[in-house]
This record gives structure tokens, C-alpha cells and sequence, in this order.
């Protein structure tokens, strides 16, 4: 067992005292922090209203028109060809003309620019003069605006969970959002360190090194304490780059709340410019957005998620790991691992695919069977863990991922004292089943 930990601490000190270590443990979280500081930063510089002519030949519609934080509509006075002579120069981006029998062939209207129109811009047009016609055409049908305007109800539901006999609020985009993105932290983890393994085993092996290192150990000990040493690696960069990521996004977004604010108010209506950004309205709007959102977040069992995420991450490490360790062991060099890299990596990549259909349907029976099945099972609880799991499902998972990646283990130890010490020889499948049956 010493020698284990001796292993195992040589692994995880080599790796973690290594620049490249240092640097994409820093520069990971900032570079995520500056993607998105970027596309933020870039939404916020681009909010650029757009100035609309409207010639209305019908004289139903361009009143009608409401301008807003997107389109300002102006009405011309004039018939097309004059205005399409002067909307350019007085800076309009586009003209729209609306002939007088827009009602009954709504098709009929035209949009006029210099170079052409976005696709927003077009569907922005299109929908609100859409909206008009569609009043215009119940008030024909004697339906009046104030019965029109109490039609138009917006439900918000709220969702209440009833599990373990008693009732609290759930909120299913919190459980769709933490869960996908759960399932995809630990895919990632487990393509990254799991090819570590890999890597590091065959290097050992084509250096020669392992040959030294087997006089001293087993090669089951040097195997075990390979894979746990990255996985140490592993949750020491995890716990580092969440620390540093909610740090980034905390200033972050202090530093970035003034800005943001401007662009809000840049982006509404001149009518609008002039209302008071720090009126009581407005900050009950914001300190209401962000009460939902901490509510969301308050729904969720954060413990049993954070809980089962380490289980999951460290349950599909060894078994995967163990597999790429084998692979390392078998080969010379790195291109003959393609053909035995693709049979393992087939259930990480098909369990993102089932993620989508269990985070849509987390009781499903696809769902629920992929979820027990070893391979899958690392990235499709963590999908349903948060809509909520039976104690004896989650308990089930649990034990048959421990016996998949005992039995992985095992399996890959009989590889690998045979492929460890074995060169030159192109290696099939048929020749690994007889080193897992080999005796000697």
C-alpha cells in the first residue's frame, strides 16, 4: 500500500508542478470569463436602433406602428417616389411602403434600402405591421380594441415538486441548465484525463522508464496509482477553476453593471431616455430579476448535485481511465492507439447525444436505462439528478458504476502487466484477449 501512495504522490506532484499545469489552471477560467466578457461586451456595443420611413398609402397602419428599443418608425407625407428619393438623405435605414390594399393582401408590402435589410430588421417590420393588420381585421369584425387587448394573457406557471410527501417549488430551467451542464463538465473531464493516462503510460513505455519502475513494483501498483494521481490532478484543477471562475464573474459583473446599464438606456426610445434609470420601478425590476434567479437556484438540492458530481466524476474517471491505461500499455506509439480508442470513446460520445433526450425526458425509460449502464451512466444522472432521482435508482447507478469500474480495472490490469513490457509487435484485439486469459 506504500508504495501505492508513493505512486500516486509522484503522479500527482509531477503534473501539478508543471508550467503548463499553472498556466491552464489560470488561464482556463479567464479565457471562459473573457469569451463571454467579449460576446457580452459586443451585444452591448451593438445595440443600434434602426430608423424606419413608412409611406402608408392605406392610412391605417404607420399610426399604429409603436416605435421601440429596436425600430423608430417615421411617418413621410409623400407619395413612393418622392420618398425614396429623400429617405436616404435624411438618414433613414430603410423605407417601408404600405399600399392601400394591405388588409386583404398583406403580401403587398415592400421594404426599400440602400444596400438591403437584415433579416432582423425585415421581421421586425413584418411582425409589427402583421400585429395591425390582425386588429385592424377583428375591429372589422366588431371585435373592440379593450376586448383585443384582455385577450392577450401571458401565464407564468408555477412548478411545484410533491416528492418525499411533501410540496416545494421547483424550477425546471435551473434543473435543465445545471444538469447539461453537469453532464457536460464531466464528458469533457473524462476525455481530458482519461487520454492523460494514456499518454503518460505510453511515454513511460516507449522511454524505456517502466522498465525500471517494474523492478521495484507490481504492475498492477504502478497502474492504480497512475490513475489515481490524475484523478487527484484532476479534482485539484476542478476545485481551483471553479474558485477562480466565480471570482472572475463576481467582479466581472460589478465592473461591467454600469455598462450594461447604459446600453439599456441607449437602446430605448428617445421618449424613453429621459425616465429615471434609478426610479423605484426600475430597481424593483432588477432586484426582481435577480430574487428569480437566486429562487431558481434555491429550488435545487446544490449538496446532493455537488455530492453526486464528485461520485460520477471519480466513478467514470476509473473506469475510463483504466481502459485508456490498457490502451497505453498495449501500444508503441501513438497512432496505433486509433484502433482500440474508438470502441471507448463510442459510450462517452453517444451519452451526450442520450443527455439531450434525458434532459427532456428524465423518467423516460431511455433515459433511466442509460443511466444505469456503467459507461453512460457518469453523464446521464448527472442530467437527472436535478429533476429529482428515487433514493433506490440513484443507489442502483451508484453500485453498479463501482462494479463496472472494478471490473474495468481488472480487466485492464491483465493487459497491462503483459503490454507494459512488450515492444515491437503490432497488437490486435485477437492478442489482447489472450494477455486478459494469460497465466504466466
Amino acid at each position: 500500500m506504500n508504495t501505492i501512495f508513493l505512486i500516486i504522490k509522484r503522479e500527482y506532484l509531477v503534473r501539478v508542478r508543471k508550467k503548463s499545469f499553472v498556466v491552464m489552471t489560470i488561464l482556463g477560467p479567464v479565457l471562459i470569463f473573457g469569451f463571454y466578457a467579449v460576446i457580452g461586451w459586443a451585444a452591448i456595443s451593438s445595440i443600434n436602433q434602426k430608423k424606419v420611413a413608412v409611406v402608408d398609402e392605406s392610412g391605417m397602419i404607420a399610426s399604429r406602428l409603436k416605435s421601440d428599443k429596436e425600430m423608430v418608425y417615421s411617418t413621410l407625407r409623400q407619395p413612393l417616389p418622392q420618398a425614396k428619393q429623400a429617405f436616404l438623405k435624411q438618414g433613414y435605414d430603410a423605407l417601408v411602403f404600405i399600399p392601400k390594399a394591405v388588409v386583404e393582401q398583406p403580401k403587398t408590402v415592400q421594404i426599400f434600402a440602400e444596400k438591403g435589410v437584415s433579416l432582423d430588421v425585415q421581421s421586425n417590420i413584418e411582425k409589427a405591421i402583421s400585429k395591425e393588420i390582425e386588429t385592424i381585421k377583428l375591429s372589422q369584425a366588431g371585435i373592440n380594441q379593450q376586448v383585443i387587448q384582455d385577450a392577450k394573457v401571458d401565464v407564468d406557471a408555477q412548478t411545484i415538486s410533491m416528492a418525499d410527501g411533501g410540496e416545494k417549488s421547483s424550477n425546471s430551467i435551473a434543473m435543465y441548465v445545471i444538469g447539461y451542464f453537469c453532464a457536460i463538465l464531466i464528458y469533457i473531464s473524462l476525455m481530458i484525463y482519461g487520454t492523460q493516462v494514456m499518454r503518460g503510460v505510453m511515454e513511460e513505455k516507449t522511454n524505456r522508464i517502466v522498465e525500471v519502475i517494474i523492478s521495484s513494483v507490481k504492475p498492477f501498483q504502478l497502474m492504480i496509482g497512475k490513475i489515481v494521481g490524475v484523478a487527484l490532478v484532476g479534482l485539484t484543477q476542478f476545485m481551483l477553476w471553479i474558485l477562480l471562475t466565480v471570482g472572475l464573474f463576481t467582479v466581472g459583473g460589478k465592473l461591467m453593471g454600469d455598462k450594461v446599464e447604459q446600453g439599456r438606456q441607449a437602446a430605448q426610445p428617445t421618449a424613453m431616455m429621459n425616465n429615471n434609470a434609478n426610479s423605484p420601478e426600475v430597481k424593483k425590476v432588477q432586484e426582481n430579476a435577480v430574487a428569480s434567479v437566486m429562487k431558481a437556484v434555491g429550488t435545487l438540492n446544490i449538496p446532493l448535485i455537488v455530492a453526486c458530481f464528485l461520485f460520477y466524476f471519480l466513478g467514470g474517471y476509473l473506469l475510463y481511465s483504466a481502459l485508456f491505461g490498457a490502451i497505453g500499455a498495449a501500444v508503441d506509439n501513438e497512432t496505433e492507439t486509433q484502433q482500440f480508442m474508438l470502441p471507448v470513446m463510442m459510450p462517452i460520445i453517444a451519452s451526450i447525444a442520450f443527455a439531450q433526450i434525458a434532459a427532456r425526458e428524465p423518467d423516460g425509460a431511455m433515459a433511466f436505462w442509460t443511466s444505469m449502464i456503467p459507461f453512460t451512466s457518469p453523464v446521464i444522472m448527472l442530467v437527472r439528478i436535478p429533476f429529482g432521482v428515487p433514493g433506490w435508482q440513484l443507489a442502483l447507478s451508484m453500485t453498479l458504476l463501482v462494479l463496472g469500474f472494478i471490473g474495468t480495472i481488472w480487466l485492464a490490469s491483465r493487459i497491462y502487466r503483459v503490454g507494459i513490457l512488450m515492444y515491437g509487435k503490432k497488437v490486435s484485439y485477437k492478442e489482447l484477449s489472450k494477455w486478459v486469459f494469460y497465466k504466466g
